[in-house]
């Protein structure tokens, strides 16, 4: 089960004006399933993405890529589950393509105006007759208010399907927000075994777009870890439909520019969170947070290590308080000149090391009461200097084994 993490409600999740969504059972991988959704855009909207940093990165994804450079103005998206097209060489690229000629067919736009997205199994060849098969159905689903069917139709793994909304007054008008993501395992920073979209009808200048994608990435589902796998096909799209009723953001360092990342950074951040609560097996949902570091980067490299430690993380799930695996992991982070005198650590209000040593007020069955926790802070002060950095992670169960054991099943 998700950690404190329910299933979104379709009335919840706000239709973005410019955008239109259908979904459709292929057969990709099983019958009887959603697993090809169409997303469509109205013309004038601007699209930007994030990819994975995965050198073996997925057909789609290479795809994407090249799509987003040609400048021809994205109109629509085609993703489907049950099969990564990943690890499929040429042949991948081929099929991928062919996927965005078929839906740009129906369109009547470019093949260079589809982006392709897939996610399921690697190393198997995208079954490209059922893809095709499928379009008319996804077309004729398409609506406004298909959101909450979207966020199921790109599930894998994923328990509940993932999907936030808000309302933000833009320039005096009323601007929309919403956003699906998915993912549960393979997951860590530079992105995972994730997909998420995020839209507003806000109107934003195509020269900010790049910069708005890779900071609300940076801010959200760059700082979420599962298992510390970083996978082949994950995207983050940010999409602007620019028909709000305001003067168009130049700008995203103040005024109306630094609300609207704001506003969109609170969804980011809910949907990245969102995919850890719902990781698979996970039973507790931890923050950790890393203070007094001499850069965020390096408050970031000691919480990735805390993060992604096994011996951690299955101390969370049984409860135990081993806490000096948490020390250890702050310990081998890669900080050369780290002064472990200066390192305290805390669990939610609990002081649990100070000056790099136990804290002679702290008791066992403190550190026990919060372990037992569905929801942890893990906080360490570095005594290095002002920067800070958090990340969000899950614990590892049993459960996560006989997920990924029996996954191709």
């Amino acid at each position: 089960m998700p950690v404190n993490l329910s299933a979104p409600q379709s009335s919840d999740l706000h239709p973005v004006p410019g955008v239109r969504i259908g979904v459709a059972e292929a057969g990709v991988r099983k019958l009887g399933r959603k697993d090809l959704t169409v997303i469509l855009l109205d013309d004038g909207a601007s699209v930007s993405g994030v990819f994975t940093r995965n050198r073996f990165c997925a057909a789609p994804v290479q795809v994407c890529r090249e799509h987003l450079a040609q400048g021809l103005g994205i109109r629509a998206m085609v993703i489907n589950t049950g099969n990564a097209n990943a690890g499929t060489g040429e042949d991948g690229l081929v099929r991928a393509r062919a996927t965005c000629m078929a839906l740009a067919r129906q369109l009547d736009l470019a093949s260079g105006q589809i982006l392709p997205f897939s996610t399921g199994v690697i190393m198997e060849p995208l079954p490209l007759d059922r893809i095709e098969a499928g379009l008319p159905a996804a077309l004729a689903d398409a609506s406004a208010d298909h959101w909450a069917r979207a966020a199921e139709g790109i599930m894998t793994t994923d328990t509940v399907p993932k999907a936030f909304s808000a309302k933000v007054t833009i320039g005096g008008a009323v601007v929309t927000i919403t956003g699906i993501s998915k993912g549960a395992g393979m997951i860590r920073p530079n992105m995972a075994t994730m997909l998420g979209f995020l839209a507003t009808d806000a109107c934003v200048a195509p020269s900010l777009m790049k910069q708005l994608a890779t900071e609300l990435a940076e801010g959200s589902f760059n700082r979420v870890t599962i298992d510390g796998d970083t996978s082949t096909n994950d995207s983050f799209i940010v999409i602007a439909t620019n028909k709000a009723a305001h003067t168009p953001i130049t700008a995203l360092d103040a005024g109306e520019g630094l609300a609207l990342k704001q506003a969109m950074m609170d969804v980011a951040r809910k949907l990245a969170q969102a995919i850890v609560r719902d990781g698979e097996g996970a039973t507790k949902f931890i923050t950790v947070r890393v203070e007094g570091g001499r850069s965020s980067e390096e408050c970031r490299q000691v919480a990735y290590a805390i993060a992604h430690s096994p011996l951690v993380k299955t101390a969370f799930y049984a409860s135990d308080p081993n806490l000096g695996r948490i020390l250890a992991a702050v310990g081998y982070a890669g900080i050369e000149d780290l002064d472990q005198t200066l390192i305290d650590l805390f669990l939610d209000d609990v002081h649990v090391a100070i000056h790099g040593g136990r804290n002679p007020v702290y008791r066992e069955e403190d550190g026990q009461r919060v372990m037992q926790q569905s929801e942890i802070t893990v906080r360490v002060l570095l005594g290095r200097g002002t920067a800070s950095d958090t990340v969000w992670t899950c614990d590892f169960s049993h459960e996560y084994v006989t997920i990924n054991a029996d996954y191709r099943s």
